[in-house]
């Protein structure tokens, strides 16, 4: 058994409601997609396929590469057929690995006890081969085995990633409430932006967002970030294909002439650490960042762009009315300032969308955290076209 080169299920998964981007990415990579789901996507492949996988995807959170598939009415028969398992072609000697675990099965009140038994099954089997008891822990910094048990099914996998990929490592300085940067890629490639015309990001915050525009228009990939994954902790792990592709992230980076990426935010400490997270994300000379009020944000004229802004949803009845203001602000500076853009707004308040005063072409449903939230697109025309108001 040669997990690098024998061909299994593989599941990625990503955040809820960013699986069509996902989808798009997986193919755009040149695989095909067996399924789609809410959370993810299923393929067929190998861990060097997973390699791939994990150093070009921006949507993507892991990616699971199949051992087993088997019933299980309890923690019991988890133990059991994981003990008869050959762990030994799997984890190297001395090693170092993690469970983790999705458990939805009545037996189950706590995913941890269920975590314990797929540990002591696979301790207990190299002890038994080997001689000796390799070292366990909740950091994923080694290799990672994942449980996946609902009612009476159970698959194991290999966590071919480790840590998050929807944490993309360039954001020293996260600023406050910031965006995943798999959920900001996600809604980027949701919109019309041709990666070419300007793209215009007041409220900046952190600069996730144009930073990962930046990202996106050049082809920069997450894995330039990252030089850690799990299944570098492979038995039989060799940097070959490792090597490769990293080299491939550089090679596949391209010159856009005459890019316009501008953000700004009238916190001159927010624009400074989002100058300092572009740095770090090799971006900075394709960022125009300026601190000032929204409304002073340079729109490019003569172009066709995207003007797209996450302000504040507003938690408190206070900060509710405050805001209401603002949005209106928001659509009366896209009604006069972005003839010919399209304008986005990112909001988890629908109430206070309704402020924009502007009808929206598309309402792309996303989350953020638990917060049920929508990517709003207008069509922001030029000369005497009339508006509708909602």
């Amino acid at each position: 058994m040669n997990v690098f080169t024998d061909k299994s299920t593989i599941i990625i998964t990503c955040p809820k409601r960013l699986s069509p981007w996902l989808e798009t990415e997986v193919k755009e990579l040149g695989f095909t997609i067996d399924e789609t789901f809410i959370t993810g996507v299923r393929l067929t492949g190998t861990v060097n396929d997973c390699i791939k996988l994990n150093l070009n995807l921006r949507c993507a959170s892991q990616v699971l590469y199949k051992l087993k598939q088997f019933e299980a009415a309890n923690a019991d028969d988890i133990y059991r057929n994981l003990l008869s398992y050959p762990w030994e072609n799997i984890l190297p000697e001395p090693g170092y690995f993690s469970i983790t675990s999705n458990v939805n099965n009545p037996t189950i009140n706590n995913s941890m006890f269920a975590n314990l038994r797929v540990k002591d099954a696979i301790v207990d089997r190299l002890r038994d081969k080997r001689g000796t008891r390799p070292s366990t822990g909740s950091a994923l910094t080694g290799a990672v085995i994942n449980l996946f048990w609902k009612n009476e099914k159970a698959e194991i996998f290999i966590d071919t990633s480790g840590d998050s990929l929807g944490r993309h490592g360039y954001r020293k300085i996260p600023g406050q409430a910031p965006m995943l940067e798999a959920l900001a890629a996600a809604t980027i490639l949701a919109t019309n932006w041709d990666r070419k015309s300007p793209f215009a990001n007041p409220m900046c915050g952190s600069g996730t967002l144009a930073i990962e525009a930046a990202m996106i228009a050049t082809n920069r990939r997450p894995g330039l970030f990252r030089t850690n994954y799990a299944f570098m902790h492979l038995q039989g792990y060799d940097d070959t294909v490792y090597a490769r592709e990293d080299a491939l992230l550089e090679d596949q980076i391209i010159d856009v002439p005459g890019l316009r990426i501008i953000a700004t935010d009238y916190s001159a400490k927010a624009v400074e650490n989002a100058k300092k997270n572009a740095i770090a994300a090799g971006v900075s000379q394709l960022i125009d960042f300026a601190v000032c009020d929204f409304a002073a944000t340079e729109i490019p004229g003569g172009k066709h762009g995207v003007f797209y802004v996450n302000p504040e949803y507003g938690e408190r009845l206070g900060d509710v009315k405050q805001l209401e203001a603002t949005y209106a602000r928001i659509g009366d500076f896209m009604k006069q300032n972005c003839g010919g853009y399209y304008g986005y707004i990112f909001t988890g308040n629908l109430e206070l969308a309704k402020k924009i005063g502007l009808k929206a072409k598309r309402r792309i449903e996303f989350y953020t955290s638990t917060i049920d939230c929508r990517l709003l697109e207008y069509e922001l025309y030029s000369g005497s076209r009339t508006i509708h108001k909602e």
